[in-house]
């Protein structure tokens, strides 16, 4: 059975995704496209060479029988009302994060999710298909280091251009760290604080760099994570989390250590699509395959309401300086 995809938004990663979709992936093909700018659309059809018809907007999309599941690949904002569309009909729908650009949209599409009876929605949190972050996971939950007690994490990134302002260290940064902690400890956050450390020379006027959240969950794991989107040197994730019986590090993407002038180095990747661009074809696939047995298995939408609860008391705690209650109400049944 081939999957046949409809993709809504042909800008840099759903131009990516439905080259990886045609020239990687196996048991789909792409016969939709459409975006706000046709010109777009046209030119990936072009360049791929694919046998797809370009609509003039996400409904029509929809609306073709023969599509049967849709990638939601368009700017945050439009992501809603598209995802909910998709639901309506039937429709497998991916859709990548953030799934709604509130708690109140995502609240919307769980909420038309339920209605239908059937999980239709996968969010693109990729970072659970990493090899390393399953390595983590796997010796949390095998108890290798005993009961969790806290990780200490960071994300860090070379620089920012100067749209980037500081709410978006919490919405588009810190929402994989969001999201992949609760996966890697079954748990929920209940408080967020945010400090600011001395700002970064290279850090422009309208960002706070870096940042440092403290975040707690349920069972009272303690979490800190740093946000340096500025630090010049590299595209560094890092995760250690610390059990009562030992301590579990994400391990380093694969480097060749050089021996040469009198140095002994590797090198540091600065790009996130290479350090995660593995989990991002896994991720794609487990949708395609997920879509032919019509059993999603990957992050949910009740993982994108997740997210965006749990951003959205961050953001208000970077405001007010204050620790901050996380209020996420308990998973229903239907999310389990």
């Amino acid at each position: 059975m081939t999957i046949k995809i409809g993709v809504i938004g042909t800008g840099a990663i759903g131009a990516d995704h439905t080259r990886r979709i045609t020239q990687t992936l196996v048991g789909a093909e792409v016969i939709a496209l459409t975006d706000v700018n046709a010109d777009s659309a046209h030119k990936v059809k072009s360049d791929l060479g694919l046998n797809a018809e370009v609509y003039a907007d996400g409904h029509e999309l929809i609306a073709n029988s023969g599509v049967d599941a849709v990638l939601v690949t368009c700017w945050g904002p439009a992501h809603e009302e598209f995802v909910v569309a998709a639901i309506k009909a039937g429709k497998y729908v991916f859709c990548e994060k953030p799934l709604a650009t509130t708690a109140a949209g995502c609240r919307n599409i769980v909420e038309a999710e339920m209605a239908v009876g059937k999980k239709l929605v996968q969010v693109g949190f990729m970072r659970p298909y990493d090899s390393g972050y399953k390595l983590l996971k796997e010796a949390i939950d095998a108890g290798e280091i005993g009961a969790p007690l806290m990780i200490h994490a960071a994300h860090r990134n070379p620089t920012v251009p100067e749209q980037y302002i500081t709410p978006m260290a919490i919405h588009d940064t810190l929402i994989h760290e969001l999201d992949v902690f609760r996966w890697l400890l079954d748990d929920d956050y209940v408080s967020a604080q945010v400090v600011f450390p001395r700002k970064s020379k290279h850090a422009h006027d309208q960002v706070a760099d870096p940042q440092i959240v403290m975040l707690e969950t349920k069972k009272g794991i303690r979490i800190d994570v740093e946000i340096f989107v500025n630090c010049q040197y590299g595209y560094d994730i890092q995760c250690s989390v610390v059990g009562e019986e030992g301590i579990t590090n994400l391990p380093e993407p694969q480097a060749l250590t050089l021996r040469k002038n009198a140095q002994l180095g590797q090198s540091i990747l600065t790009d996130w699509k290479d350090r995660f661009i593995a989990a991002y074809d896994v991720e794609l696939q487990d949708f395609i395959d997920g879509v032919a047995t019509q059993n999603l298995t990957g992050p949910n939408s009740w993982s994108g309401l997740a997210a965006a609860v749990s951003a959205d008391a961050c953001v208000k705690a970077q405001e007010s300086g204050l620790i901050e209650p996380i209020e996420m109400p308990e998973t229903p049944e239907f999310y389990r």
